[in-house]
């Protein structure tokens, strides 16, 4: 059984020597301690955290806003297929270097209608939502088919290339994403203006707004998350795949939130710590330990099943062998932390919760970082940090 939280009055550990302290204590060697360090160091930029939520939408929900009512009339896959030019092409090896891709993406030309487009198994399941966040709307394609996933991922994230998706990806922001639609839109509201000049003059100045032609939108799975099967949680089939969306909806979610309001989302298991106990409380009420052990492969601990989900996270550091052990004994404090951590919720703000509910339980958790939620002060040092905001 995993160590328990324990309260105590420390303060939270944010110096590099308090930091190092917490790995030490796990038995990190010195090399090790300054490996987990350099991997530890929080992204987060809490100085700039607003104190209202939820934010103002950004500039590109309002054509996602056009999209999901036209798509309420004609269905999704026919919407989007005429607002979003890398659906007219296929997945093919090459195709983005090919001049009608290059003319489509970089010009907005689009192709002939007659050319080959992306094929969808099951284009009508497809569904378009605008889901709120603490940090405005966001736009999530939801693919009912895991071939449906793979295909639009290639075409939005990887310029229609056949590149491999991994079984354990089920969802992907999508940001930087030059919407030719929503240019093609703001040069038709130009040239009805009347406004003097050419559109050519304009255009260098709209390439220096990217809020007014960029987007950003999350595609989702719908497959099992992590690749859990509904035995292994003890749900039916059909329950654990509506609880598997409501996870992979509110962590993506989060990573959006702390991308617009502190500046970072990395690939790191701080921040998916911080994402997989919100889909977890968005799925089931409230936070489920073994649940996050399971799908990061620590059901066993202090064995690590190969192929869990924590493999992902060993960051650009690579983390050896000695400093990923270390890394699972304080992934797993951190699991029990967190479920009493969710205790400290009053009832009212479980079900559902609201947007500035949300957004306060991100923020406590990103100001504690990794090594303060695996901390034995874990729950007192949530606590301090709701009392400051």
């Amino acid at each position: 059984m995993a160590p328990g939280p324990v309260s105590s009055s420390i303060t939270a550990p944010t110096e590099p020597s308090a930091r190092a302290d917490l790995w030490r204590s796990l038995g990190a060697t010195q090399e090790e301690t300054q490996e987990l360090l350099e991997y530890a160091r929080s992204g987060f930029d809490l100085s700039r955290a607003p104190d209202t939520f939820p934010l103002p939408d950004e500039p590109f929900v309002a054509a996602w806003t056009r999209y999901a009512e036209e798509a309420e009339r004609v269905g999704v896959w026919a919407c989007l297929r005429d607002r979003l030019v890398q659906l007219r092409f296929p997945i093919e090896a090459g195709i983005s270097e090919s001049p009608a891709y290059q003319a489509a993406t970089r010009r907005g030309t689009w192709p002939a209608p007659e050319s080959p487009g992306l094929e969808l198994a099951r284009p009508g399941e497809l569904r378009l939502l605008l889901t709120e966040t603490p940090a405005g709307r966001v736009p999530i394609i939801l693919a009912a088919a895991r071939e449906d996933f793979v295909a639009l991922v290639r075409a939005l994230a990887h310029r229609n290339e056949p590149r491999q998706i991994l079984d354990s990806v089920g969802a992907t922001i999508i940001g930087g994403f030059n919407n030719w639609d929503r240019v093609a839109s703001l040069r038709r509201d130009w040239e009805s203006s009347g406004a003097p000049g050419e559109w050519a003059a304009r255009w260098p100045e709209i390439v220096r707004e990217p809020g007014l032609y960029q987007d950003r939108f999350i595609v989702l799975g719908s497959g099992p998350y992590s690749g859990v099967a509904a035995a292994e949680v003890g749900l039916g089939e059909d329950e654990w795949r509506r609880s598997s969306i409501a996870i992979r909806m509110e962590h993506e979610c989060t990573h959006y939130f702390t991308h617009r309001a502190l500046g970072s989302m990395r690939n790191r298991i701080a921040d998916e710590l911080i994402a997989d106990a919100m889909g977890i409380v968005a799925a089931t009420g409230s936070f489920r330990a073994d649940w996050l052990l399971l799908f990061l492969g620590l059901e066993r601990y202090p064995e690590f099943r190969p192929g869990g989900r924590l493999e992902e996270y060993r960051g650009n550091l690579a983390l050896g062998g000695g400093s990923f052990r270390i890394l699972c004994d304080a992934v797993v404090r951190c699991a029990y932390n967190l479920e009493a951590i969710d205790r400290l919720r009053p009832p009212w703000t479980r079900s559902p919760e609201s947007v500035a509910d949300k957004a306060e339980m991100i923020l406590g958790l990103a100001a504690l970082g990794l090594e303060g939620l695996a901390s034995e002060a874990a729950v007192d040092l949530y606590q301090q940090t709701g009392s400051r905001r």
